[in-house]
């Protein structure tokens, strides 16, 4: 039986998003509340508006020069458009969207700056940035990102799994846990033919894990600490609910997470025990040989 881990609670979450204007507007908020009324679907909306008429989301307009230089090296690696790229260097005013919550159901900092972000950026034809990532965020992917009338959203629009190659393999992180106050999830010393599978176990344990973190998270008063396992088991059931699917197998593969303070706080997931290893809990998981994750 495996331990719990301890895990502070951020006492405030915060969300920053990014218009890039090629104008300046006459009346950003005004400009929102309409949008927003116009665009958003309830429940949606009215957690929106409400948060729009509060303290705990603001706009910022400013010259597009006033603001730090967004990073068009890492735009572009996270998938940006030439198009919008030159968008975002030609925009003469950036309109800022921020957002603060506290940590739990709903996020309501992520889900209101995207969504006022997203309407404003759909009026006036210009692109919105994703500030956490940074990303560019299509119409498309923007729009489905946000939740429906059943509150649901998928992981893998909120959570990216950026690598990158090390001397004994690829290390896989996740980005985007952290705007749900935990650590992100990594691996370190992934083969090149598991990346892809462990990928997805990734996706499917990030999913198990924002679950078990959420749970400990009620309304009402905030915990400064919550503790959730050490060993944590993944399956096709987890994997198909991160990507906004349904999958009725059962089957499962434990692993271990770690914390890891030597930077900012992360989770390490390793094999639990003396397990299996990653290219066998990825043929376990799938029900693939092991031989072709090598």
């Amino acid at each position: 039986m495996g331990r719990n881990l301890t895990l502070p609670v951020p006492e405030t979450l915060y969300a920053t998003y990014a218009v890039a204007l090629p104008a300046p507007a006459a009346d950003p908020a005004g400009l929102a509340r309409r949008e927003v009324a116009a665009r958003t679907r309830p429940p949606l909306r009215d957690l929106v508006l409400g948060m729009l008429d509060s303290p705990m989301l603001t706009l910022d307009q400013r010259p597009a020069g006033d603001f730090p230089p967004l990073p068009a090296d890492l735009l572009a690696a996270y998938g940006a458009d030439p198009p919008d790229l030159a968008a975002v260097g030609g925009a003469s005013h950036l309109l800022a969207v921020h957002a603060a919550y506290r940590p739990g159901r709903p996020p309501a900092h992520e889900w209101s700056a995207r969504a006022v972000a997203g309407a404003v950026g759909a009026a006036a034809s210009a692109p919105v940035i994703d500030v956490f990532t940074p990303q560019i965020l299509g119409a498309a992917h923007l729009e489905r990102s946000l939740p429906g009338p059943d509150g649901a959203v998928r992981l893998t629009d909120w959570v990216l799994l950026p690598h990158t190659a090390a001397a004994h393999g690829f290390f896989i992180t996740t980005k985007g846990l952290a705007r749900f106050g935990l650590p992100e999830l990594q691996t370190e010393d992934v083969p090149p033919g598991v990346v892809e599978p462990w990928g997805r176990l990734l996706n499917g344990l990030a999913r198990r894990v924002l679950d078990l973190w959420l749970d400990e998270l009620p309304a009402g008063e905030q915990p400064l600490v919550v503790e959730i396992p050490e060993i944590v088991s993944v399956g096709p059931r987890d994997v198909a609910a991160a990507h906004g699917t349904e999958e009725r197998m059962r089957r499962e593969v434990p692993v271990r997470l770690g914390l890891d303070a030597s930077g900012p706080p992360a989770l390490t997931v390793l094999p639990a025990d003396d397990g299996p290893d990653l290219e066998a809990l990825c043929a376990a998981l799938f029900q693939s040989h092991p031989r072709p994750c090598r």
